[in-house]
This record gives C-alpha cells, sequence and structure tokens, in this order.
C-alpha cells in the first residue's frame, strides 16, 4: 500500500512551519527588529529538525547549542518555548538507543539550567519542575514509541517466518504426494502395458490402480491447495491422512507390486494431527523409495505406540544393486527429516542388514 505520507517531506513541512513560529515569535518578543544573531540562533532552535530522522542525536545537539548561546548572550527567553527541543529530545529516544536518550535528556537539562538562569525574569521553582516534567516525559513517549516500533518488527518478522514455514510445509506435502501416487502410477502403467495382450486381467486390474491413484492424488493435492485460498466456501474436504490410513496405503503399495508387512504394536491412542500427518508421510515416502530403488524387494513397517515416544521403522530386503539406493542425505530423506524436527522428532535413515532403513522417533503426550 502506498504510503499517505512521505517521513522527509513532514519532516521539511515541520521544519518550516516550526522556524515560521520562530521567527514571529521573535519578533513579538523584541521591541524593534530582532538581532541578526538572534535570528539566526532563532533559525538553528528550529530548522535542524528537518534532519532529524538522518541525524537524531546530531540535530539535538545543534538545537540545545542554539538555545544555549541564545539564553547565554542575553537574548531573553527561548523563542517557541523551547519547542524544536522537545522535537529533538523525542526523535532521539524514538530511533536511538536508551543510552543516547538518556545522555540526550541530560543535555538538555543542563542547557537549561544554564540558560534559565539567564533569562530576564528567573523561573520559579514549579516552571522549572514543568519544564523537567515535559522533558521527561517526552523521553518516555518516545522511548514507548521506540519499543512499539521493535515489537511491530519481530511480529512482522515472525509472520514472514511463519509464512516460510507453511511454504515449507506445503512443498514437502506436495513433493510426498507426486512423488508416491507418479511412482505407482508410472510402474502399474508399465505392467499394463507389459501384459496387455497376455494377461487382460491382470492389465484392467494395473489400469484401474492407475485410475484410482491418480484421482486420490488430485484429491490430495485440491486439499493441500485449498489452504492457500481465502475463501473456502462450503466444500466438504477429506480429512488428511494419518496411521490410521496405513492398511490402505499398504495395500496400494502391494498392488504396485511391493509385498509390505505392517506391525502396530503398543497402546494404539488417537495422536495429535500434525505428528500423526508426519508419521504417516514417512511411511509413504519411505515406501515409495522402495518401490523406486529396492527392486524386487519386501517392505516392513513396524509402529510401536510407546509411553512417551512413537516409533516407526520402516525396512526393506531390497536386492537391486545396479541402481543406487536413496542417499541419507537426498532431498526426499532430508524432507523427512525436517518434518520430524517441526514435531521434536528424529529420523535417521541408512543401509541396514541387505537393505535401507527409516527410524522415526516422535514425542507423544504421556499416556493417562
Amino acid at each position: 500500500m502506498r504510503r499517505l505520507f512521505d517521513p522527509v517531506l513532514t519532516d521539511v513541512l515541520l521544519a518550516t512551519a516550526l522556524t515560521g513560529l520562530t521567527t514571529i515569535s521573535l519578533v513579538t518578543q523584541s521591541e524593534g527588529p530582532p538581532h541578526w544573531l538572534a535570528s539566526t540562533l532563532g533559525f538553528l532552535s528550529a530548522a535542524p529538525v528537518a534532519f532529524r530522522q538522518w541525524a537524531p542525536f546530531g540535530t539535538l545537539v545543534v538545537i540545545v547549542s542554539a538555545l544555549g548561546l541564545y539564553g547565554l548572550l542575553g537574548f531573553g527567553a527561548w523563542p517557541n518555548s523551547g519547542l524544536g527541543m522537545v522535537i529533538g529530545l523525542f526523535t532521539v529516544a524514538t530511533l536511538r538507543s536508551r543510552a543516547a536518550a538518556a545522555a540526550g535528556f541530560v543535555l538538555t537539562l543542563l542547557v537549561a539550567t544554564i540558560a534559565y538562569r539567564t533569562f530576564p525574569v528567573p523561573l520559579t521553582v514549579p516552571e522549572i519542575l514543568q519544564y523537567v516534567l515535559v522533558m521527561a516525559v517526552t523521553w518516555a513517549v518516545g522511548d514507548g514509541t521506540r519499543r512499539w516500533a521493535l515489537r511491530a518488527e519481530r511480529a512482522a518478522a515472525k509472520t514472514a517466518e511463519a509464512v516460510v514455514e507453511e511454504r515449507v510445509r506445503i512443498a514437502r506435502e506436495m513433493h510426498d504426494i507426486v512423488t508416491h501416487h507418479m511412482s505407482v502410477i508410472s510402474l502399474q502403467a508399465g505392467v499394463a502395458a507389459y501384459v496387455l495382450d497376455t494377461d487382460p486381467p491382470t492389465a484392467k486390474v494395473a489400469i484401474s490402480t492407475v485410475g484410482a491413484a491418480s484421482r486420490e492424488a488430485l484429491t490430495e493435492m485440491r486439499r493441500l491447495l485449498d489452504v492457500l485460498r481465502i475463501d473456502h466456501g462450503e466444500e466438504s474436504l477429506r480429512p488428511q491422512p494419518g496411521l490410521a490410513d496405513l492398511e490402505e496405503l499398504a495395500a496400494r503399495i502391494r498392488s504396485a507390486g511391493l509385498a509390505v508387512d505392517i506391525s502396530v504394536t503398543g497402546r494404539v491412542r488417537p495422536l495429535p494431527a500434525g505428528p500423526d500427518l508426519c508419521a504417516y508421510r514417512v511411511v509413504q515416502e519411505s515406501l515409495t523409495n522402495v518401490l523406486q530403488h529396492a527392486g524386487p524387494a519386501a517392505a516392513r513397517v513396524e509402529v510401536d505406540y510407546g509411553e512417551l515416544t512413537l516409533t516407526v521403522t520402516i525396512t526393506d530386503d531390497g536386492t537391486k544393486t545396479h541402481e543406487p539406493v536413496p542417499s541419507p542425505d537426498s532431498h526426499g530423506i532430508r524432507g523427512m527429516r525436517e518434518r520430524a524436527a517441526l514435531y521434536g522428532g528424529v529420523l535417521t535413515a541408512g543401509r541396514h542388514e541387505s537393505g535401507f532403513r527409516v527410524l522415526l522417533r516422535l514425542p507423544i503426550e504421556e499416556s493417562a
């Protein structure tokens, strides 16, 4: 959104208005034309406000020095009651550290103490206390504005970080969905083409599996992309998959030609949606890797519901050696590690006996 006010232009206009008021104040206070030095010091007590964004402390020093000399040279009360100094201290407290603001506050009090003793009419104690209170409030308001700006920046940074994390999560989801379903489709399409003339029933089953995998992939991708829409409407979406859907996943993998055995131990109980989806995606990605890299193989999925930890182990006995198995640092495995880390878990992957093993450990709530 375009800014309504340019800060630099605003400061220039403020300095112009303040300088004009200072000039009027000088003319009003003097019986004749003001002394040229008084006019110069009056100008320096207001015009530097135009530069307060670039050099806050330097601006305050120039204004305070001009006002101090104005009083020491016997020109009388400050023009505009030192409003430029108030603006300068506020700017330092807003844009600089507390130490700089404290130094500015002490400087204004010191110069005011020296200058006020030279005024034609000495200030009373209540007037001096009023000045101290005004400058203290100016410092406090400026410091509060600075802290509010810092909080706003931190909130904006957290929001940006959350957006990045959400994009990474969606990218992982898309990777898991596309990799798994496209692997199944590719394998089944190859089977259908191979047996189309010799075994039509098998080819028909393979083509049916291709259709089912395609529809499921589209459904999951549509559900995932719907997260990015502002208006979800009244569309009813299928819940995200979880460990309860492992048998369905295994059936789909078996139809693609990979023998899968699932073992569940411990007290089975519902898990939070995030860890549940994480465990499912790790199993899905691991079995997809077995399909792609292990050749003729069998896979075993072991799920153990511990008191404090969910342990998921996926192993295979793949014998295919002329193509590499997934590297422990491959994109898919790295994505699984990142997904596990989001929920405080740990994932390891590497060669195991004659095949490959993926081991996931996720913390879960203590059972009742």
